[in-house]
């Protein structure tokens, strides 16, 4: 795996994005326009890695999925499997609270058009290895989409063609984690019908029994 680094929210590493940031930010000046932290339990069993903040959700909120269309279907879904307390994200003051669950972004900086470059990906990365290597075995990671997918391949070096995308695929990782991959919760994916409630319910199915196969007192 790369060498962790822990999440700075001061970061700007990627002048692209920092100086869209500042852009943003004198814009929109309510808006955090900063790197977007993890949310959620600290001991989470489920990571989820998605993209990147979204203008006027994350990038607005502070919180991953929080305040976009994106956030509709997976904070909903969260909470019918047990996963939150509140099946809506609406700002940090919300009161929501993820149970064994952790929301991230493969990249932590809104990028222009949504669009992170590859080196802006790599650039990131080591965040994303951190939150890794801090998950117990047994874990599962979900990946929204296909960035999401090859930046957990990237942080433990591996290559797109020893795991490759596919929606509601299943693939095992170091430290006897599982990879589980979704298509993005996008206002597109959705609208389109790529992604529907039904396929989404379908994928955390898998992903609770992944985690119950592992449970104390399971057999």
């Amino acid at each position: 795996m790369l060498q962790p680094v822990a999440f700075n929210p001061h970061c700007k590493l990627c002048p692209r994005l920092d100086a869209f940031l500042c852009e943003i930010k004198q814009r929109h000046p309510s808006y955090h326009a900063r790197p977007v932290a993890p949310f959620g339990d600290n001991e989470a069993r489920l990571l989820i890695v998605g993209l990147a903040p979204g203008l006027h959700g994350a990038n607005a909120s502070g919180r991953p999925f929080t305040g976009d269309y994106a956030g509709l279907m997976l904070y909903q879904t969260l909470f019918d499997f047990g996963f939150s307390n509140r099946p809506v994200s609406e700002s940090r003051a919300d009161g929501l609270q993820l149970h064994r669950c952790r929301i991230t972004n493969a990249v932590k900086c809104l990028p222009p058009q949504n669009k992170p470059s590859t080196a802006e990906i790599t650039q990131c990365n080591a965040y994303l290895a951190a939150e890794l290597a801090g998950l117990a075995a047994h874990s599962v990671i979900l990946a929204l989409g296909t960035i999401a997918h090859q930046a957990v391949l990237k942080a433990y070096r591996l290559q797109s063609s020893q795991a490759a995308f596919g929606h509601h695929a299943v693939h095992k990782l170091p430290n006897a984690l599982s990879l589980v991959d979704c298509y993005h919760t996008s206002r597109y994916n959705v609208q389109t019908k790529r992604l529907d409630q039904a396929m989404f319910s379908a994928v955390f199915v898998t992903i609770t029994q992944l985690l119950q196969a592992h449970e104390p007192g399971s057999a």
